[in-house]
């Protein structure tokens, strides 16, 4: 019953904002995978924006494979779908810190 409610409550993100911000600071790439409108409406500074459904077109805007990405969107879903996006096509050090409200 325990692992069941550790899977439902599970906070969104692998990272916490801590850990995103400093792994932004030593050069992470930093990525926010909501709508343009939602982008326009709000951001972490120095984030760029590409949206979940765009992300497989444009992963040469993310950075090299080898550096890291810290990915975040509104509830953590898109984040946590883009991360295994990047996983598959070979990106190695890729962080979900979930919702933009974590940082």
């Amino acid at each position: 019953m325990l692992v069941i409610g550790y899977l439902v409550f599970k906070p969104s993100g692998d990272m916490t904002g801590a850990e995103a911000r400093r792994l932004v600071e030593a050069g992470a790439s930093l990525v926010d995978v909501r709508s343009p409108e939602e982008f326009a409406a709000g951001h972490i500074s120095g984030a760029v924006n590409i949206p979940v459904d765009e992300v497989e077109g444009r992963m040469g805007e993310i950075g090299p494979r080898d550096r890291p990405v810290v990915l975040y969107c509104r509830s953590g879903n898109r984040s946590a779908h883009a991360a295994r996006i990047l996983e598959r096509s070979g990106y190695a050090n890729v962080h979900d810190l979930g919702a933009m409200s974590s940082w």
